[in-house]
């Protein structure tokens, strides 16, 4: 496997910081990984998972979201339109570079925003959802009680994944109000839903909402007793296999 530090402009315009993980020969499709909420694209789960799509030939492209890792900007004023945003600008740096999109992985945040945005990327043939919520301000209530803080008072800081930020008004703003429900069963792309039964952070009710919301054609697979975060290797690396057989049926050019 091969790996290519990238850089593309956001939607906002901020530089956002990516990494292109490709098999050895030619790829069969290109992958756009979306990662999960406050992470990275070089936390284990992203790298682990894009490692074994490379491995079954789909080259696949992880960034960082605006403001996290080695992206500019300020996560706590940006929220999940950003995101949203984040991931066709994405989606518009492949295209240009001649690799078009043709699968769609989002985790945990990141596979809701996969979601929002693959109506507009008319290349993507397949979506997949790794433990993600029906609505985007599922992810609002790690705010806890700071939430009225913040918006009395335009920010405040808040401990999320163990790390400090200073999340503003304009991040509930852009997170709360997504018609979530439409999206998913306007999709129009084959679905695979993936989820962990015993998921204590986002609860596997979700993933049901999202199955029976979503139309045909569909797929669900349990990552049994996978964490949320796939902090263990052979389940990121079991989601990347079961991800590339299941579109490989929806792949019907290379690259």
């Amino acid at each position: 496997m091969r790996t290519q530090r990238l850089d593309f402009p956001g939607a906002q315009g901020h530089t956002l910081s990516a990494r292109l993980d490709e098999p050895e020969g030619a790829p069969r499709a290109h992958a756009l990984f979306a990662h999960c909420f406050t992470c990275g694209k070089d936390i284990k789960a992203a790298s682990w998972l894009a490692g074994a799509l490379a491995e079954q030939g789909i080259a696949t492209l992880r960034f960082d979201f605006t403001g996290l890792g080695g992206s500019e900007g300020v996560f706590g004023h940006a929220g999940f339109r950003s995101d949203v945003a984040d991931v066709l600008a994405a989606a518009q740096f492949m295209r240009d570079a001649g690799w078009p999109v043709r699968i769609l992985v989002g985790h945990s945040l990141g596979g809701a925003a996969a979601i929002a945005a693959a109506g507009d990327i008319p290349e993507c043939r397949a979506v997949c959802s790794i433990a993600a919520p029906f609505e985007a301000d599922h992810v609002l209530e790690h705010l806890g009680e700071k939430r009225a803080q913040i918006e009395a008072a335009g920010e405040a800081e808040v401990t999320l994944g163990g790390r400090p930020f200073r999340v503003g008004r304009s991040f509930i703003e852009e997170t709360v109000g997504h018609d979530q429900a439409s999206r998913i069963a306007d999709l129009r792309r084959p679905l695979l839903v993936m989820h962990a039964p015993l998921d204590e952070v986002v609860p596997v009710d979700h993933a049901r909402r999202i199955f029976e919301t979503a139309k045909h054609p569909k797929s669900y697979i349990s990552l049994d007793d996978a964490d949320h975060l796939l902090t263990r290797a052979a389940d990121a690396r079991y989601a990347a296999t079961v991800i590339a057989a299941w579109a490989a049926r929806y792949i019907t050019e290379p690259g």
